[in-house]
């Protein structure tokens, strides 16, 4: 079906048609009620790239996140999908799995379909897509991470306080013997430099690491509890472990249960990120709370203001964190 189908079926001009469909405001309630008709009648879908070309604006934000699967970027990208789409602006998502090529991958077929907008989930480093980014002006804003030199927006937090915080609750509690449990990613590194920073502040040695491959799985938390078990001798038994996500922190809490170590009188367990059922396992997970729809919320309004020519008083933003205590510490 063409534009001239529906414009016949409607009654209406070919243009007329066209102004009902790229600008309803433009035309009668009666044309428009009669256009739509037709739409819905012959299946037909507009050639938005065409308005878009018209207009240099495509109406499309991106976004590249490095997961979706029981995420803490799930909130995020919820939040940015619905104001986006409540304003008339559809999103295009794409997923890294941590991979800084394919990012560069997704990023480099992105800039090539001109998005009015981009949102990272992350930080870009100095490299090859940061510079493309930058050379093709396209709103940009980086989020879940914080520096004075972003590419344009920034809308974030800082993992090295999380680190602190994190550290300064566990040592508040009386816990002198500390391990980490965490994925390879580079805001994960910067949370766990931190903590032992903090640690060894205080006086309290060192802190024991297990690197695992994957944050999304209770198993991954299992298997390294299990590993510091077999490493760490009775005498000087671990009492508290920060986990760099909350799936983590579920599989450390679910085999200490397993093996008849109570949590928390005999080891408390920290996670990050606040997934939604953290607060209704047994024992309630204490974690790190990143307000997500905050950042979703902003980064959308940002990317729309800058595609749209508003000025943003306020490019870098830091919305900050909680330490959310429950049972399990």
């Amino acid at each position: 079906m063409t534009l001239q189908d529906v414009a016949k079926l409607a009654g209406v001009a070919p243009i007329t048609a066209s102004r009902a469909i790229n600008k309803p405001d433009s035309v009668s309630a009666e044309v428009l009620l009669k256009v739509q008709a037709a739409i819905d009648r012959t299946g037909y879908v507009p050639n938005r790239m065409a308005g878009s070309l018209a207009s240099s604006r495509s109406r499309i934000i991106a976004a590249v996140v490095p997961s979706t699967v029981m995420s803490v970027f799930m909130q995020t990208v919820e939040t940015l999908n619905n104001t986006l789409f409540d304003a008339g602006y559809q999103l295009m998502l794409g997923q890294s799995s941590y991979s800084p090529e394919r990012e560069e991958a997704l990023l480099e077929a992105v800039i090539g379909r001109r998005p009015d907008g981009i949102f990272l989930a992350g930080i870009l480093q100095p490299g090859k897509a940061r510079t493309r980014l930058l050379a093709s002006k396209i709103p940009i804003v980086e989020s879940w991470d914080l520096t004075q030199t972003p590419i344009d927006m920034l809308i974030g937090f800082s993992h090295l306080e999380i680190g602190r915080a994190v550290a300064k609750h566990l040592i508040d509690k009386g816990r002198k013997r500390f391990a980490l449990v965490m994925a390879g990613d580079e805001r994960a590194d910067r949370r766990a430099t931190a903590f032992k920073q903090a640690v060894h502040a205080a006086g309290l040695g060192e802190v024991y690491v297990v690197n695992v491959g994957d944050s999304r799985t209770l198993k991954s938390g299992r298997d390294a509890f299990v590993k510091i078990l077999a490493s760490c001798p009775s005498s000087n038994a671990i009492d508290a472990i920060f986990c760099s996500s909350d799936l983590l922190a579920m599989g450390v809490v679910t085999e200490a249960i397993a093996k008849g170590i109570n949590v928390p009188k005999t080891l408390s367990v920290m996670g990050f990120g606040d997934v939604p059922f953290g607060a209704d396992v047994e024992p309630a997970l204490s974690t790190v709370r990143i307000n997500g729809s905050d950042i979703g919320r902003l980064a959308a309004q940002y990317l729309m203001d800058k595609a749209e020519g508003r000025p943003i008083d306020k490019p870098i933003v830091d919305v900050g964190f909680s330490i959310i205590e429950r049972a399990s510490t």
